[in-house]
């Protein structure tokens, strides 16, 4: 049985697609914040990352994650120059001999007084896109996506 193609789009056109406006949003934003970061030697990724850190005392890879709203192996690819840069520490204890080592994280002292070098960089990119959007409209808009993520998350 054949039928007829449609003159219907397959797709909604991008300004009726939330998934498209918040991702062309998000990689706009995101340049914004790099151009700032890079004199800081950071990604917004590894921005976020050290802020996670510094927040706490330490956590674990799962927690991190978890934080980040990340999977595993992009955390990792992420963590990778941190590691190295000496930035961020493993601080991990062996587990129990039949349980696996739980990968436990801290920001070093390194790498806190670079996220405090970055906080410079950010606070400029933070001030460009409020000085563009405006500041009443950025705070509703974190309000809003922070709002978007709760109900994503909490309604699966």
């Amino acid at each position: 049985m054949h039928t007829k193609a449609t003159s219907r789009p397959l797709a909604e056109a991008p300004e009726n697609d939330d998934c498209f406006a918040v991702r062309q949003a998000a990689r706009h934003l995101s340049q914004l914040y790099e151009r700032h970061l890079v004199a800081a030697g950071l990604t917004p990724t590894q921005f976020s990352i050290l802020g996670a850190l510094g927040r706490a005392e330490s956590l674990t890879m799962a927690e991190l994650a978890r934080a980040m709203v990340m999977e595993r192996t992009t955390l990792i690819r992420a963590l990778r120059p941190l590691l190295r840069a000496g930035l961020v520490a493993d601080v991990s204890i062996p587990g129990r001999r039949a349980g696996p080592r739980r990968l436990q994280l801290e920001l070093t002292g390194a790498g806190r007084a670079r996220f405090a070098g970055a906080l410079v960089c950010w606070r400029a990119a933070q001030d460009e896109f409020e000085r563009r959007f405006g500041p009443r409209r950025a705070a509703w808009l974190r309000r809003e996506l922070f709002r978007v993520t709760r109900a994503v998350v909490s309604n699966p």
